[in-house]
């Protein structure tokens, strides 16, 4: 049997059924499905269930939890419910935040900090008052995360390495800004290919709209899936 692509496929569909039908026409070749904020503030719980359908494809939960230690508790508590493979938070929200989160989201769900926003330059970090560049704020965010119990930090392709070289080889790696070769970047500002992003120590590739924007997601899913299996980059 083919053993899925590592590439979490986001699904920011209009509509429920819209994102369920991409579901299920991805799942046969890559390992997880990613919801977003706003399909999850439509839908609710619900969506969760509605993507995972009668497969066993995991689930990331791309929530983004930023608030006070005690809050971002009780909505981790409350998610937990739910199995994702993943949640994320903000890692701006600091150690106490992200400790609150890990203690509460339960043996089956890692939570991911993430770190710089895959949209943000170099020249914005200053004006949301982090020290650049960003590769620096990446790296020391990371740290952080990790060490206050993150078990997988959200970093772009273009701070992998550094990110594997800090964080150590049991962190999960999640990269957004993964973009084929020849697709458009779109409102992504640091970006690479799938197969430079695992080549950079990535474990888990976030890719939307180009598999969800084609015509055919099963089709686009599958043959990124087959690139990754050509050039050995998903063995590495």
């Amino acid at each position: 049997m083919t053993s899925l692509a590592p590439i979490a496929v986001a699904l920011d569909a209009p509509d429920l059924e819209t994102a369920a039908r991409w579901a299920s026409l991805v799942t046969p070749h890559v390992s997880t499905v990613k919801v977003g904020l706003e399909l999850y503030l439509r839908y609710g719980p619900d969506v969760v269930a509605s993507v995972r359908g009668a497969s066993r494809v995991e689930v990331f939960l791309d929530l983004k939890l930023h608030d006070i230690p005690a809050t971002v508790a009780g909505a981790a508590r409350v998610v937990s419910r739910l199995r994702p493979a993943y949640l994320t938070v903000h890692a701006t929200g600091g150690a106490a935040m992200i400790r609150a989160a890990a203690a509460e989201a339960g043996p089956t769900t890692k939570i991911a900090a993430v770190t710089v926003l895959t949209s943000l330059h170099d020249r914005d970090l200053g004006d949301i008052g982090l020290n650049g560049p960003a590769a620096d704020a990446v790296r020391r965010l990371a740290a952080m995360a990790v060490a206050a119990g993150a078990q997988a930090v959200v970093c772009s392709p273009q701070e992998a390495a550094a990110v594997r070289a800090e964080v150590g080889p049991e962190i999960t790696l999640i990269t957004p800004g993964v973009r084929p070769e020849g697709s458009a970047a779109q409102d992504q500002a640091r970006v690479a290919t799938p197969e430079e992003a695992l080549n950079a120590g990535a474990d888990l590739l976030v890719i939307g709209r180009p598999i969800t924007g084609s015509p055919d997601p099963g089709a686009a899913a599958a043959g990124i899936a087959a690139a990754l299996r050509r050039t050995g980059a998903a063995t590495r």
